[in-house]
């Protein structure tokens, strides 16, 4: 299966231009209609601000900064995808005025965070970024895999391309008996820590080591950063790897259906990726929106691996917070999330999304 996108996220991507809203001056589409439109006044931030992290959310991140620069002529954005680690730590340290972060504070760090903003630190989910099995194997053009599967070849219980788990799942294909390199993220990952938390919830009996940023199954071959595995794939028979959508849509990476807990097979597109978050429950505070992902789903179709990136920011107390406010407005906005469609994220789904704008309308 090559990977397209559905006919709603194809729509939102033609409109994204029209539904810019101007510069998050609100939640709607706003402006006469054009990139182009004039902010609002009092919209824009007028300053400079320097943020890190995440990079499973740089290209969200890049198309976001040009579009508000370009409205908004006195705010500059700079933000460098270190990874989620180093961004937390840059927050913490004082060296970034936001950070990026594909899991949300973990106690000992949001203790940290807390101190640093005198008050409360927010995890703000901003960027959906679905997770793809990505795999090249010749002649297999619609293959499809479940969690237990999923982890025995992730974890080098399954070696063969024709396994009898493989062709179980997808009977009529012609599976090569060919070895299987499995390929996982050599650097610590916030995508790695969010496919291992799939594989330890959704295939607790096959998957026995936890989910965490650093990769720590035995054998596979390491590749350092998203970009790393998709390059590895594509050009690699026998090779499968975990990888989010926006790489295996710029690579053309083919992509395995994914079971989910009501027993479909789904293709990975943003409207099946939105409907698992849509379900996601809020385990934050107040205006904290930290979500716990229901990794076993029964919504029907709804793609199971997915992934969150938050905006870590002090909800009062920073220096540049009308600038960090400003900007993350116009994240928030219906313009900010549909703009992302064709790169490869999926935008927030609305309930969750009004949620995320009215926690950044109260930092001050």
């Amino acid at each position: 299966m090559k990977l397209h996108r559905s006919g709603h996220l194809a729509g939102i991507a033609l409109t994204a231009t029209l539904a810019l809203a101007a510069c998050g001056s609100d939640n709607t589409a706003g402006g006469s209609g054009s990139a182009g439109a004039s902010a609002a006044p009092g919209s824009c931030g007028a300053g400079s601000l320097t943020a890190q992290g995440s990079t499973a959310q740089k290209n969200a991140m890049d198309e976001w900064i040009k579009n508000y620069q370009a409205q908004c002529s006195d705010a500059k954005v700079d933000y460098q995808g270190t990874g989620s680690g180093a961004g937390i730590q840059a927050f913490i340290a004082g060296t970034a005025d936001f950070a990026g972060s594909d899991s949300a504070l973990k106690d000992e760090d949001k203790t940290k965070a807390d101190a640093k903003c005198g008050g409360a630190a927010l995890n703000l989910p901003m960027v959906v970024g679905p997770i793809a099995v990505a795999y090249h194997v010749d002649g297999v053009d619609s293959l499809q895999l479940d969690a237990p599967t999923i982890a025995k070849i992730f974890a080098g219980k399954i070696t063969k391309w024709d396994d009898p788990a493989i062709a179980a799942l997808n009977s009529g294909a012609k599976l090569p008996s060919a070895a299987i390199q499995a390929v996982h993220r050599s650097d610590e990952s916030g995508t790695t820590d969010n496919f291992t938390k799939y594989l330890s919830k959704a295939a607790e009996a096959d998957w026995a080591f936890g989910n965490a940023k650093a990769w720590k199954a035995p054998g596979g071959t390491g590749a350092k950063g998203s970009d790393g595995i998709a390059a590895l794939v594509k050009s690699t028979v026998g090779t499968i790897g975990y990888v989010e959508l926006s790489f295996a849509e710029n690579s053309d990476l083919t992509t395995a259906k994914i079971k989910n807990g009501a027993g479909e097979f789904t293709e990975l597109t943003g409207e099946s990726a939105g409907k698992t978050i849509e379900g996601a429950k809020i385990t934050g505070t107040g205006n904290d929106l930290t979500l716990s992902i229901d990794y076993r789903t029964s919504t029907a179709g709804a793609y199971p691996i997915v992934l969150v990136t938050y905006e870590i920011a002090c909800e009062k107390g920073s220096a540049k917070a009308a600038d960090i406010k400003a900007f993350l407005n116009y994240t928030a906005s219906t313009g900010g999330q549909s703009a992302l469609g064709e790169f490869g994220y999926a935008p927030l789904p609305e309930t969750v999304r009004a949620k995320v704008a009215t926690s950044v309308a109260a930092i001050g």
